[in-house]
């Protein structure tokens, strides 16, 4: 979260909302957004009702979950998804951020073609 939290205002400047989804109840999720000062939407998710959903792996031997990322466009298609093998298996800012105007210029020419 770290990665996401140094280039925030580029995501922001495209357009792209960041949602961090954990297994934490909401009490110490909402403590850990507060302590590392994390800009972004926090999503508590203790019953890994959005792990299934999404299809995130969750990995005893590894603590856990592992790490996942889904960049989902305005209409609410997933239009990409990376699921990590381990937590240094984590796409690069600029990898998402060049994803995200990708996403934003398909959907934009996708949603002029219907008007």
């Amino acid at each position: 979260m770290a990665q996401l939290r140094q280039d925030y205002s580029q995501f922001v400047a495209r357009d792209i909302e960041i949602v961090v989804v954990g297994p934490e109840d909401a009490q110490a999720f909402a403590a850990y957004f507060a302590k590392e000062s994390l800009p972004f939407i926090g999503l508590p998710d203790p019953t890994a009702s959005v792990l299934k959903l999404y299809g995130q792996e969750v990995n005893l031997f590894k603590l856990g979950r592992m790490p996942a990322q889904v960049l989902i466009d305005r209409a609410g298609v997933a239009r990409y998804v990376h699921y990590g093998h381990s937590m240094s298996d984590i796409p690069k800012n600029e990898e998402l951020l060049a994803l995200g105007d990708e996403i934003n210029i398909t959907t934009h020419k996708e949603s002029l073609s219907h008007v």
